[in-house]
């Protein structure tokens, strides 16, 4: 098997499981909150098969590694009702935003990890495929975490936004759909890549020295 073959297989893992505790962050949060309704529905698992999209998480990741592009995507939304939470606005953001956060805590893990491989020497002489998924899964978290933090519907980001627009202004905000993940995708690639790239960075000074 080539070392092309490993690294996708790689990817495919890391990004999946991800993706996993992104959406069972956002389960677990909710329920947390008041909110019983992704937890009843068995959202609150790492199992992927329970998170898949088919093509947030299926078609655009696959496309991704046809065009060597970083992998991106996303999961089948988590169902949230409002309504259940005792402090709507509050809560609603505490929900969204602990997707994003548990990204990027799996980035700061990843980095952790290799430090600890680094205290025995160069890591890529003696556990090779392990640094390889670890560096991985700090790349992918972080990119995850950046995206969906972009305060376009429906990502994360836009819960926190809408909460500050008058009403008539939210509803159209909300309506943008899937137009405004086109518009990112055409429009927003570089934006995206640079500001990963910026956390990337900070996050491997900071925990790492910025040795690699």
């Amino acid at each position: 098997m080539t070392l092309d073959y490993v690294n996708i297989i790689f990817e495919v893992i890391v990004f999946l499981f991800a993706i996993s505790v992104h959406e069972s962050a956002h389960a677990w949060m909710a329920w947390r909150l008041g909110d019983p309704t992704a937890r009843m529905l068995g959202r609150v698992t790492l199992n992927p098969i329970r998170h898949i999209d088919p093509i947030g998480t299926v078609l655009l990741p696959a496309l991704a590694l046809f065009y060597h592009f970083p992998m991106i995507g996303w999961a089948k939304p988590t169902p949230v009702d409002p309504r259940n939470f005792q402090h709507e606005m509050r809560d609603d953001i505490l929900t969204s935003v602990a997707g994003p956060a548990s990204n990027f805590l799996l980035a700061i893990a990843s980095i952790l990890a290799l430090r600890f491989l680094m205290l025995f020497g160069n890591p890529l002489s003696i556990a090779e495929p392990l640094a390889q998924m670890l560096w991985l899964s700090m790349a992918i978290n972080v990119l995850l975490g950046v995206f969906n933090l972009i305060p376009i519907p429906p990502l994360d980001g836009s819960h926190v936004l809408r909460h500050l627009l008058p009403e008539p202004m939210r509803r159209g905000y909300d309506m943008m759909g899937i137009f405004g993940l086109l518009l990112l995708f055409v429009a927003g690639g570089r934006f995206i890549g640079y500001f990963s790239s910026l956390v990337q960075a900070f996050l491997l000074n900071t925990f790492l020295g910025g040795r690699f």
